[in-house]
């Protein structure tokens, strides 16, 4: 490999990793980029080796919501994409910016070590077809992903049936037969729970906690497009919006579903019509925590009790950065506490990008975050006057961009932003950056 002391180690070809190569290419910042499977896509390639999509997958933002602005998808494509449609979009992306040859492909990055304080390199270690490899970078930005790594619970007692996290879920087949439960609401456990009920013998959902429903369509437009243009104060918009869902999706307490222990957007609302369609309609049982396990029979909190085939746990995934010491990052309780979520408060030359989650981001907020990062480089190697400031603000102290929301107390909420706050602030930054450029 050519002399890389100058250059940047960027991890990862999904959506993330892809809008850094693409703003680091546009302004010239050399960098290499490392992938783990033999193409772009990260998670939305089904066939990648740490890929958690199944065979039903689907956005639950829609298109227009979600799409790189200067890269929207063609009108041929769904309003709620699947994961193929996605995967050749990313991999359409990655050709139109010329960026695939900018990676080393089915390489997996073993190790990244620091050769001293800020600013005097980084050691990598990686492995791949050719065996093993190292080399010196002048930085590191990690774009890996935020769902690969399972969050498998400690289930209380003995199951002697099948019991699977959802990231081994793949084809809807694997229900055939079955009587499944499937514990944890989040979007990816009802989506996976309406596969299990055309395909299983039965399904039942465990919930630990309520939650707010969204349907996808709102007057005959996806939700997420209704509502954007006037900004309002969060009490205001909760008002509104909780109308909203009233109208359209009445009361799922109705259907077993239990009362939300928090108010609307302090934590993400499950956007899906069709698990409320089949509670109501008896396919689907609502049941409370587990309590116990004992060979195939499963007692609830309430003492009701079932049998059971398969477990599936829809229980979310661990932030995950294995090639790397946590110290590194600044980690406090369930994440690295990064300035904007994105920037070490001591370093200049670490980076992880796309450790963030907001309600209608979408991946134009994401290419945002990743351009302040990419201005900010090159503004330090400019010595603007805007790069300094941001370096003072950052090792200053700061709190997370919630914009007040109090979001719960959870390991997947430790990452979480309110959408405008967090825009708003990174697009101050990048005005700043680019107009010390000129």
């Amino acid at each position: 490999m050519a002399d890389t002391s100058k250059t940047f180690a960027l991890i990862g070809a999904g959506p993330m990793g892809l809008a850094a190569a693409k703003l680091l290419s546009e302004n010239d910042i050399p960098f290499q980029g490392f992938e783990l499977h033999s193409d772009v896509g990260g998670l939305w390639d089904i066939e990648a080796p740490r890929s958690t999509m199944y065979q039903s997958a689907h956005l639950i933002s829609s298109k227009r919501m979600t799409e790189f602005a200067d890269f929207p998808m063609g009108e041929e494509v769904a309003e709620y994409p699947s994961h193929r449609e996605l995967r050749q979009y990313f991999r359409d992306f990655a050709r139109n910016f010329d960026l695939y040859r900018r990676y080393m492909f089915g390489t997996e990055v073993m190790s990244c070590t620091p050769l001293g304080g800020d600013g005097e390199g980084w050691q990598l270690r990686w492995r791949n077809a050719d065996g093993e490899g190292e080399g010196t970078f002048a930085g590191v930005m990690i774009a890996n992903g935020t769902l690969s790594e399972p969050n498998m619970p400690d289930f209380p007692g003995q199951f002697d049936g099948e019991l699977i996290h959802a990231s081994a879920y793949k084809d809807p087949r694997q229900f055939d037969g079955k009587r499944v439960l499937v514990v944890g609401a989040g979007n990816s456990g009802c989506d996976i729970a309406v596969d299990a009920i055309h395909h299983g013998q039965s399904c039942d959902l465990s919930m630990r906690r309520g939650y707010h429903f969204v349907p996808k369509y709102v007057f005959g437009k996806p939700a997420d497009t209704l509502g954007g243009m006037i900004k309002l104060p969060m009490s205001i918009k909760r008002k509104i919006d909780g109308m909203i869902l009233k109208w359209f999706v009445g009361n799922p307490q109705k259907y077993g579903f239990p009362n939300p222990d928090h108010r609307l957007y302090e934590s993400h609302p499950i956007v899906n019509s069709l698990v409320l369609y089949h509670a109501g309609h008896g396919d689907l049982r609502i049941r409370p925590d587990i309590a116990r396990i004992d060979g195939h029979s499963v007692e609830f909190t309430d003492g009701s009790r079932s049998e059971y085939d398969m477990i599936l746990a829809a229980t979310g995934y661990k932030l995950h950065y294995p090639f790397i010491d946590q110290s590194l990052l600044n980690w406090q309780g369930s994440a690295p506490h990064l300035f904007l979520n994105a920037m070490h408060p001591e370093r200049d030359d670490l980076f992880v990008l796309g450790m963030i989650e907001a309600s209608g981001l979408g991946w134009q907020g994401r290419h945002e975050q990743a351009e302040m990062v990419v201005r900010y480089i090159k503004g330090l190697r400019a010595g603007t006057r805007a790069a300094k400031a941001l370096h003072h603000e950052k090792a200053g102290g700061y709190a997370r961009a919630t914009g007040g929301v109090k979001y719960l107390d959870l390991p997947r909420m430790a990452y979480y932003v309110d959408k405008a706050t967090y825009r708003g602030t990174v697009g101050k930054w990048i005005d700043a950056l680019k107009g010390a450029e000129g």
